[in-house]
């Protein structure tokens, strides 16, 4: 997909005047909405509608995902509506940004984020605390798989990011408080309210602990996550005031929290398939952990699509796009796309094997490249899920009758009971669920 000059086309066409926004639909059908969307209006060019009110573009074909990280061709200032940024990313936060400030914002995290040693700490951290937490019961109680990974990972990340003073209880109330921003963050009524309360409370908690700190500067440059934050300097050279430091904060420690999502349907993927479940207790073949943490990415719903304004000029399939157009990426569809993958429909880790996914494939967190705008923490997604996935293997589970379909509506989605487990019963690796789905929605396909 390029950008072609105007050859036949108003910016305010009859096909954007005369169309029907589409938000309703959007609520309605959640991760469906878009792969029917491309699906009823057959090719590879734009796909026009509205959303939001808002003259649409739905980008499709082979060099979307390409065209949509392009910062020439899509800008993000000013397209994540302000419920969105109220209760998933936050005012000022490097999402919003584009250019030199975006690129030098970006810098930080990748610092972060991306380096070996670091990832694999987190990720050591993570699969200590699973197993801490999980192992050893006698198996008459059911535990929560989501509700125990997200305070398993909140632990771990408020350690490893150096948070002061932050304990159990603290750690606890970060778990709770990520989960609901990211519960709530695409709906309206009570998630919604819920994920507001959230977001603001632990700003204010991060923000206090911001300024305490620069009270107080540490000798030296910085040692942890928390640290280089606080230390931080925008483009401009000034420091983030510190409601924006903590705004960044938590887009290290939310993010990593909401992995219990895909911790969730990774032992979801492994109780329908016990084959799978003892090959990646064994850990055989070499790679297969973290071919299973792809594919779980790959085969779960997790984000729907991806949004972006259309800059001043932009010309899509010969038509002048309005200046502000929303441009939306289909993520769910694009990673279920059968012209890019091999039966698509079925859950096969192996599908990884031979090589590592290519950046505009594989986009369950964002595509293009590392330094634009792609997600900074996909590193420590598959590091967490690849460390992670051996251990709910060996663990000595069952999963108890219960209604495991995952709604494809509702966004963000995960199975309906929440994956309830006993742990400590004998049953071994044999467990399988009874009862579980073979489906995500009782057969539903977008």
């Amino acid at each position: 997909m390029r950008p072609s000059h105007p050859d036949r086309s108003d910016p305010e066409n009859e096909a954007v005047r005369s169309g029907i926004d589409r938000t309703l639909p959007l609520l309605l059908k959640g991760y469906t909405w878009l792969p029917g969307l491309r699906r009823d209006r057959p090719g590879d060019g734009p796909v026009a509608t509205r959303l939001l009110g808002r003259p649409t573009r739905v980008l499709r074909g082979p060099d979307a995902v390409a065209f949509f990280y392009d910062e020439h061709h899509a800008r993000r200032s000013g397209a994540l509506p302000g419920p969105v940024l109220d209760t998933l990313f936050g005012r000022g936060a490097v999402h919003t940004l584009d250019g030199p400030e975006h690129r030098v914002r970006k810098a930080m995290f990748l610092s972060l984020l991306t380096g070996p040693e670091a990832v694999g700490e987190l990720a050591g951290r993570v699969a200590g605390g699973l197993r801490e937490r999980l192992a050893g019961r006698d198996g008459r109680e059911e535990v929560g798989l989501f509700d125990e990974g997200a305070l398993v990972l909140a632990r771990a990340v408020s350690d490893w990011v150096g948070l002061p003073g932050h304990d159990d209880a603290a750690a606890a109330r970060l778990g709770r408080d990520c989960v609901a921003m990211v519960d709530g963050f695409a709906t309206p009524g009570p998630r919604h309210l819920r994920a507001r309360r959230a977001r603001k409370r632990q700003e204010e908690a991060l923000a206090a602990e911001v300024v305490r700190a620069r009270a107080t500067p540490p000798a030296g440059p910085p040692r942890t996550p928390f640290e280089a934050v606080v230390a931080h300097r925008d483009a401009d050279g000034t420091p983030l005031d510190p409601k924006t430091a903590a705004v960044e904060l938590l887009n290290i420690l939310r993010p990593t929290v909401a992995i219990t999502w895909f911790l969730t349907f990774a032992a979801h993927a492994m109780s329908l398939r016990p084959r799978l479940r003892q090959r990646l207790a064994r850990e055989e073949p070499a790679g297969l952990a973290r071919s299973f943490a792809h594919e779980v990415r790959r085969f779960y719903p997790f984000v729907p699509f991806l949004g972006a304004l259309a800059p001043d000029g932009l010309v899509l399939d010969g038509e002048r796009v309005p200046h502000g157009t929303l441009l939306l990426l289909d993520v769910y569809g694009r990673d279920h796309d059968p012209a890019l993958w091999e039966d698509p429909y079925r859950f096969v880790p192996d599908r990884f094997l031979a090589a590592s996914p290519h950046t505009h494939a594989l986009i369950p967190q964002g595509g293009g490249p590392r330094d634009g705008h792609r997600c900074p923490g996909e590193d420590i997604t598959v590091a967490v899920l690849a460390a992670a996935a051996p251990v709910l293997a060996r663990l000595d589970f069952t999963v108890p009758e219960q209604d495991l379909r995952i709604p494809l509506h509702r966004v963000p989605t995960r199975p309906r009971d929440g994956f309830r487990i006993v742990v400590g019963d004998g049953a071994g690796t044999e467990a399988a669920g009874s009862g579980a789905p073979r489906s995500l929605a009782g057969g539903g396909r977008p």
